[in-house]
């Protein structure tokens, strides 16, 4: 048998098993893979323990504060118009109003403003109980196609929306096909609100995603016409509400941004609304609401952060105290060598 020399990597009474000589010399020999690297082992004592949860709520707690007044600050308009802009005839009956051209979908309502809001004014419409994340709604699209336009003919992910008239469909696609075409348009007193809608869409999106020289072809040409059409002059990467439109949801009820006003509301003024009803939500049973924000630091109006970090302070400043008053009732002994000796004698007397 061979004879090893061995040199323990650690000092008398060690902790680290010794390491044969010629296994550190050879080229298998790691220091991770032999576990012998320097690690620290915190011994979390109750004062610790205590300290750690004590400190991170009066750190959670400051922040959630912060957070819940910035969403507070942000000041909005939530108005549902899907009901009010259906005539009295067709209360009953709102798809077969939906889907009659020769019906005028106009509508004007009155919004009045609570609070002062200052610009930029966000303008979202939001609809409830729309399923965008459906895995075959997901699938209808090419992005190849949208990039690359007619040069890209492998569109069949898009069916049902793939050709029409055996041509085929730029863009195609459910989600394409089904943008949304309500509009709105601002007044205040006799003057028309300008709405900006440039810059809508993620910067990423219209670079990237859609072509600078692809145009729609052969789109909404068919007998069953979806939601809006596009302008077969302007490339896709200018055309915004349906970059913001293809941006699928995760969930049932979503905001889409549709524009911004970029002068300041005051508060009790009221704003004049002429809505163009046009997208059927009807035949599913959705909603359609038209939103006006302001914005944060923080971004819009979301309590849930502020509320969270709250919750979670008060819950470890509350479980610190717990600990506390239990520590202080009583105490775990630690760190007496002579009695964890006795434990260790008691316990083998007892074996």
């Amino acid at each position: 048998m061979m004879d090893m020399e061995v040199r323990s990597t650690s000092g008398a009474g060690g902790g680290t098993p010794p390491v044969p000589v010629n296994l550190r010399r050879s080229k298998a020999y790691y220091r991770f893979t032999q576990q012998n690297l320097p690690a620290c082992k915190p011994v979390l004592t109750p004062g610790w323990v205590i300290s750690i949860f004590l400190l991170t709520g009066v750190i959670f707690m400051p922040i959630g504060l912060i957070a819940l007044h910035a969403s507070q600050s942000v000041v909005e308009i939530v108005y549902r118009y899907d009901t009010e802009c259906i005539p009295e005839s067709f209360r009953s009956n709102k798809v077969a109003y939906i889907k009659d051209s020769s019906i005028s979908k106009n509508c004007n309502q009155t919004l009045k403003v609570q609070k002062h809001m200052k610009a930029p004014i966000h303008i979202y419409y939001q609809l409830d109980n729309y399923y965008q994340n459906h895995r075959r709604y997901v699938k209808s699209r090419s992005d190849r196609q949208l990039l690359h336009g007619l040069n890209y003919n492998a569109t069949s992910s898009c069916q049902p929306e793939e050709l029409n008239n055996e041509l085929p469909i730029v863009p195609c696609g459910l989600i394409a096909w089904s943008m949304f075409n309500d509009t709105y348009t601002f007044s205040r007193e006799t003057a028309e609100l300008k709405v900006n809608r440039k810059n809508i869409a993620w910067k990423s999106d219209r670079e990237h995603k859609f072509g600078k020289d692809v145009y729609p072809f052969n789109f909404q040409n068919g007998t069953l016409v979806g939601g809006g059409k596009l302008n077969p002059r302007v490339p896709l990467n200018e055309q915004e509400d349906l970059i913001v439109w293809m941006r699928t949801a995760a969930l049932p009820s979503f905001r889409k941004l549709y524009g911004r006003i970029e002068v300041d509301l005051e508060a009790d003024e009221f704003i004049a609304v002429k809505f163009v009803n046009n997208y059927n939500s009807y035949s599913f049973g959705g909603e359609k609401k038209l939103v006006l924000s302001t914005s944060s630091w923080l971004g819009g109006k979301n309590d849930f952060l502020g509320v969270a970090y709250i919750a979670v302070g008060c819950c470890c400043i509350f479980i610190s105290l717990l600990f506390t008053l239990l520590h202080v009732k009583n105490p775990r002994p630690y760190g007496d060598s002579a009695y964890l000796l006795w434990n260790r004698n008691a316990m083998l007397i007892s074996t």
